[in-house]
């Protein structure tokens, strides 16, 4: 059975955070993962809330190269290591149009950012004084305080490039695509073996759709999935070379509504996993099943508590295949 847990998306009130923290760690679940929205709750000092109020989830930070210092970076998971007893992890990405655009930040060279930000983050992590320089960022006799660090770094990642990079220096993978899981983990696979380290953990990341409604919310958010999609991610949703353009100018100007007509039901329920409770249980266990996975992130996007409680108590059990009477036939 794969592994479970939750990636929550702001707006959330960190209090709020601390008791649906609580109650995944309650329900069974493994990992919390809090997405750096940038303009809402800060994600470091809201998951040293979490660690203080469990004892046993693993507390990952979404995070990117663009908007923090990697150094910053290292500092706030090497404090938040420290506060949870080895508890912390973070998920680097290449950044996102929702986060960096109102910010004026240029999504430039994502390769070279995430990839340096790895080797500022770990060499800070040694304990020991670094000086280094890269094309992005550097370090001049830059030390820790908090002491060597075990911090384990995971991609999520969609782009060849990106996806080659997690298998040569991360110890985890997230994908978020279902139709193109296949496709992406071989790339990561075969880099990782071209550089003799074992296989990486692979996670499924996503919304489980349970009820039209929930489907229906996607709508909003996937016009900036797609513009942050390489072209062969769209490839696997059946776009084509038109459509493919399409999403690339949506992408240069900013202008999500541009490709908002693309996104259809039956687009919808390619990119993600939707159905009855059963038929979304089916699918995760023959994702699981196919692609080797070790465990699936269930995406909590509500600022009310009581609907995200409710949600991480009907998706454990639709994730583990412990679907009964309390979910139904809701579809």
């Amino acid at each position: 059975m794969v592994a479970a847990g939750i990636h929550v998306v702001p707006p959330i009130a960190p209090t709020d955070l601390v008791v649906l923290a609580r109650e995944a760690e309650a329900i069974g679940y493994e990992y919390l993962f809090l997405a750096d929205e940038g303009f809402e709750v800060d994600v470091y000092a809201c998951l040293a809330l979490v660690a203080a109020e469990t004892s046993t989830i693993r507390l990952g930070a979404m995070t990117n190269g663009y908007t923090r210092h990697p150094a910053v970076t290292a500092a706030a998971l090497a404090t938040l290591n420290t506060v949870s007893d080895g508890r912390a992890l973070v998920t680097m990405l290449a950044g996102g149009s929702m986060v960096l655009s109102p910010m004026g930040i240029p999504r430039d060279r994502p390769y070279r950012v995430v990839s340096e930000s790895i080797h500022v983050m770990r060499s800070l992590w040694s304990g020991e004084p670094v000086t280094w320089s890269g094309s992005e960022f550097s370090l001049d006799a830059a030390q820790s305080g908090l002491g060597p660090q075990q911090i384990p770094v995971w991609l999520a990642c969609r782009g060849p490039m990106m996806l080659d990079l997690a298998g040569r220096s991360a110890e985890g993978l997230i994908l978020t695509v279902k139709p193109d899981l296949g496709g992406a983990i071989q790339i990561a696979d075969a880099s990782a073996s071209s550089a003799g380290r074992a296989a990486l953990s692979k996670t499924y990341l996503g919304r489980i759709c349970y009820q039209p409604e929930m489907l229906a919310d996607q709508r909003r958010t996937l016009p900036f999935v797609l513009m942050d999609s390489p072209p062969r991610v769209l490839g696997s949703l059946g776009f084509h070379d038109d459509q493919i353009s399409l999403v690339a100018e949506a992408a240069a100007t900013n202008r999500p509504g541009l490709i908002s007509h693309l996104v259809t039901d039956d687009l919808l329920r390619l990119y993600q996993v939707a159905g009855t409770p059963a038929e979304c249980a089916g699918q995760l266990a023959t994702l699981a099943d196919t692609h080797d996975l070790d465990n699936v992130l269930v995406d909590v996007l509500s600022p009310d508590l009581g609907e995200n409680l409710r949600l991480i108590n009907e998706t454990y059990q639709i994730a583990t295949g412990a679907v009964g009477t309390a979910t139904g036939d809701q579809r």
